[in-house]
């Protein structure tokens, strides 16, 4: 009987933690603390989030949201759970090309970023044309307002003439998933001697809810029949 005593004293003393195989347990009746997860998945494209939330061998088979988190992230989770948390099955992640805006380009370089990181529209081909003939001469300031500017650029086969720098230009850089229409939005094009060339973005960051609504519009059309039977819910 004392002995038992003294047992059930000593098993009331401070619990010590234990790492067993990466999880952390307790030495009082050795209980786990933390339920082991899976990693998520990670994808690139929205298709291939699709192609998971339509398999037939789903991790779980309870209904799933799918949040919208940016113009960039989609992400996979359960409602809670009896822990009051969420399970994180899969996010995709948007591959985008890179362009530093408020930065300054050589007129080469920024030639290229024109063409690689920007869907092709009007105001593009505008400014590459102007990009493109730019001499080597500075750009001239006398006739510049702050909103339009004038630059030496070649004109005719032999001729050179001052061309007025667009301002501002409507462009639709990649910043989103390639399966949705990338959102258009205002920049400021401003040119310094070098030359060399930069934008700024001028429309408060309204495109990113453009961009949400383009990828919430993709995903209700290619998830409908889910939606519909009550397996998914989107909240963008």
């Amino acid at each position: 009987m004392i002995k038992e005593a003294l047992q059930y004293i000593v098993g009331m003393g401070k619990a010590e933690i234990h790492e067993r195989n990466g999880q952390d347990w307790s030495d009082k009746k050795l209980h786990l603390l933390d339920s082991p997860t899976a990693a998520p998945f990670t994808v690139h494209t929205l298709s291939g989030l699709v192609d998971y939330l339509k398999s037939s061998n789903l991790d779980s088979k309870d209904p799933k949201i799918v949040h919208v988190a940016s113009p960039t992230e989609v992400r996979v989770e359960s409602y809670l759970n009896a822990d009051r948390e969420r399970d994180y099955f899969i996010r995709a992640d948007a591959l985008t090309p890179s362009f530093r805006f408020d930065n300054w380009y050589s007129t080469e370089e920024f030639n290229i970023k024109l063409q690689s990181c920007f869907v092709k529209n009007d105001d593009r081909d505008i400014m590459l044309k102007v990009v493109g003939n730019i001499t080597e001469d500075q750009v001239k300031t006398v006739s510049d307002d702050g909103v339009s500017q004038a630059v030496v650029a070649k004109v005719g086969v032999a001729s050179v003439g001052n061309v007025e720098v667009p301002n501002p230009v409507e462009l639709a850089p990649y910043r989103t998933f390639v399966e949705v229409v990338q959102p258009e939005s205002d920049f400021v094009f401003r040119m310094q001697s070098g030359p060399r060339c930069a934008l700024f973005e001028a429309d408060g960051g309204a495109w990113k809810n453009e961009a949400i609504r383009n990828v919430r519009k993709y995903l209700d059309s290619a998830l409908e029949e889910e939606i519909e039977k009550g397996n998914i819910t989107i909240i963008a």
